[in-house]
């Protein structure tokens, strides 16, 4: 008897992610469960510089103003409830000292270039197609800093909008990294707030604007374009409830730990699989308790598990335990 709806999945036969590989991570809240698995088994990689980007115009503002250089000065930033934000990022970043925000800013700036210039793969996950734009400089913002909502006009991008911006920020891409391998998927979280049925139309509009541009039979890029189901994942193979957190919305740490097995068998190299041993070995070693920490059996214990932390950082001198 067959209790679930299977999404096929094979293994990506080229560039698959390794521990040469070296990964970026932008958009909503999923990329950082995905970047947290990297974390865990000491994979390169850098996430979300600008915090969380919900919607595609926000990546596409992050990547066109890190490849272009953007410097950020006094005028790209306001304040608002005794801190100093900016509507280009997340409020992760926003900072009681306009100096230190400014500072902060054009830092992660300079890191998004560098990671981009030297990224093996972009994972970037959408999260929704509704987008708040500013009614006084008419300008779409990242994140509203709980600016009062009267400021701003709500807005449904068109899959024609969002087509274009994901062409934009490809684009951009491609101009100081050619061999970038770009993985898309759409977050699996349902924006409730917006409404269930807009949460739906959202999602479609985000669909169908990825796979038109997977699509485009004229795009020399397209061998390096790629789609992961995650949402898909989620809807068909885990629509129980149990797969999601007690908010009803977002998955559960099991939900997490499925979808990343499932992208593991699509885009992590099985050269990479021994290695990954090593490091949860590792891992679960130093989250260990011991019941008498003075113990003999637990000091021999802590030497073999240094001596493993030892050989793994000098075969990956950028691991650090």
């Amino acid at each position: 008897m067959n209790l679930q709806t299977k999404i096929p999945l094979k293994p990506e036969t080229h560039n698959q992610i390794d521990y040469q590989a070296n990964v970026l991570l932008l958009g909503s809240c999923f990329v950082e469960n995905i970047g947290q698995k990297l974390d865990y088994f000491k994979f390169r990689n850098l996430q979300n510089p600008f915090g969380i980007l919900f919607h595609p115009l926000a990546i596409q503002n992050l990547i066109s103003n890190a490849v272009t250089k953007k410097v950020y000065k006094e005028e790209d930033v306001f304040f608002h409830n005794e801190q100093w934000h900016s509507f280009e990022a997340h409020s992760v970043l926003s900072n009681t000292s306009k100096t230190a925000l400014l500072d902060e800013l054009n830092a992660q700036i300079q890191f998004t270039r560098n990671q981009i210039e030297s990224a093996s793969h972009i994972i970037i996950t959408l999260g929704t197609a509704w987008v708040y734009r500013d009614i006084e400089s008419t300008t779409v913002v990242a994140n509203c800093h709980k600016v009062p909502q009267k400021k701003f006009s709500k807005e449904l991008l068109s899959v024609t909008d969002i087509l274009k911006s994901l062409q934009v920020f490809v684009q951009h891409i491609k101009s100081v990294n050619q061999s970038a391998n770009i993985i898309f998927t759409v977050s699996p979280i349902r924006h409730l707030k917006d409404g269930f049925i807009e949460n739906t139309q959202s999602k479609a509009h985000l669909l169908t604007a990825i796979h038109a541009l997977l699509n485009e039979k004229a795009s020399p890029n397209k061998g390096q374009l790629y789609y992961f189901p995650s949402y898909e994942i989620m809807m068909d193979e885990l629509r129980d409830y149990r797969f999601y957190a007690d908010d009803m919305v977002h998955p559960s740490q099991t939900a997490i730990h499925y979808i990343w097995n499932a992208f593991k068998t699509v885009w992590v190299s099985e050269s990479a699989s021994k290695t990954m041993g090593a490091i949860d070995e590792i891992q679960r070693g130093l989250q260990h308790k011991p019941f008498n920490p003075n113990s003999e059996a637990y000091q021999l214990f802590l030497k073999k598990l240094s001596e493993k932390k030892e050989k793994l950082e000098a075969d990956f001198p950028f691991m650090s335990f």
